[in-house]
């Protein structure tokens, strides 16, 4: 009887750590990483249609960062100003980290900003610039990180 009760418990522990696992690595698909809402002072993504009726100040747009076993992705919600989703887009991550400017030392925490992430989406290549730790994003055009970009060859 004690044998029993102990591959009971066995199976039960066994169950509960998978169920563990597969949580863990599908959580990772399904639960962002983390948010950001597009700078108000920012452009939009190129990639970005308009509807008709419908401008840049009526918008606004999300962009939230996974890591899911395929890797890091980025998707990005854009709404109107009633929180109706307009447009919802999958972008592929080009590096397999953010970079940062050249010539710029980690010793502080805010040494790690601005840090880049160039992101595809419907084909098109946009850089986003996280210029401090906050809930905030930016698209850069600035050309010094662009011609970085290139140079590294993500």
């Amino acid at each position: 009887m004690f044998f029993l009760i102990v591959r009971v418990n066995k199976r039960q522990l066994l169950g509960v750590l998978l169920a563990i696992v597969c949580f863990t690595n599908v959580g990772c698909g399904v639960l962002p990483e983390a948010s950001f809402k597009l700078a108000s002072e920012s452009r939009l993504p190129k990639w970005v249609r308009l509807p008709q009726g419908l401008t840049a100040a009526n918008l606004s747009l999300t962009m939230n960062y996974y890591i899911k076993l395929s890797g890091r992705s980025a998707q990005f919600v854009l709404q109107d100003r009633s929180g109706r989703i307009i447009e919802k887009e999958e972008g592929k991550m080009r590096c397999k980290k953010p970079f940062h400017p050249k010539n710029r030392s980690q010793d502080t925490p805010a040494d790690f900003y601005p840090a880049y992430e160039a992101i595809t989406v419907k084909g098109v290549t946009e850089i986003i610039e996280h210029r401090k730790m906050e809930p905030i994003f930016y698209i850069t055009d600035d050309a010094a990180v662009w011609k970085q970009y290139d140079s590294i060859g993500c």
